[in-house]
């Protein structure tokens, strides 16, 4: 009996070392599935995130992240604006609140209508800018533009496409 309790109280489990041991391992410290994540400012609701498998790497030192491996979808409200964001895998850094979003990402503008598809967006979230470097297709009501090479703010106004190919398609209506 005495050995079995002096087993026990040899056993800790510190916080910090299992985070420490997780981070060393490449392992997350967190596991969420069908995550559904509202995002609040001052009671008003500016965002949700949907993702069926979310993977949060808070225990890096030097750059935690959050994994989506199974995709996202992100709905931004502002103002009478609403911007929603999909792609097929993303990466979100905490501290420096850039992500990356890949594999047949969509942007949609749905005061505006307009579309971006690419198939890797960069999306700085302090400054509110998308970029890539990919090709891409911005359709809006009037046109539709081809190109490798895109800036915007993150509701598709004033962009810039840095090599437009293919042809400028202007939409009748």
């Amino acid at each position: 009996m005495l050995s079995i309790t002096v087993m026990l109280f040899s056993c800790s489990n510190n916080t910090q070392e299992v985070r420490d041991f997780l981070a060393s391992k490449n392992l997350p410290i967190g596991k969420a599935k069908n995550a559904f994540h509202v995002y609040k400012d001052s009671g008003r609701i500016t965002s949700k995130l949907i993702t069926p498998l979310l993977l949060d790497f808070s225990n890096r030192k030097q750059h935690p992240y959050n994994k989506f491996p199974k995709g996202v979808k992100i709905i931004n409200f502002e103002g009478k604006d609403s911007v929603t964001i999909t792609g097929d895998f993303a990466l979100s850094y905490s501290k420096t609140l850039v992500s990356e979003i890949k594999g047949n990402v969509v942007v949609l503008n749905h005061t505006e209508q307009s579309r971006l598809e690419t198939e890797q967006l960069f999306w700085d979230q302090k400054t509110k800018y998308f970029f890539s470097e990919k090709a891409f297709t911005l359709s809006t009501l009037k046109d539709t533009i081809y190109g490798i090479g895109f800036e915007s703010k993150e509701d598709l106004s004033k962009h810039l496409a840095k090599k437009t190919t293919g042809k400028l398609e202007t939409i009748e209506q």
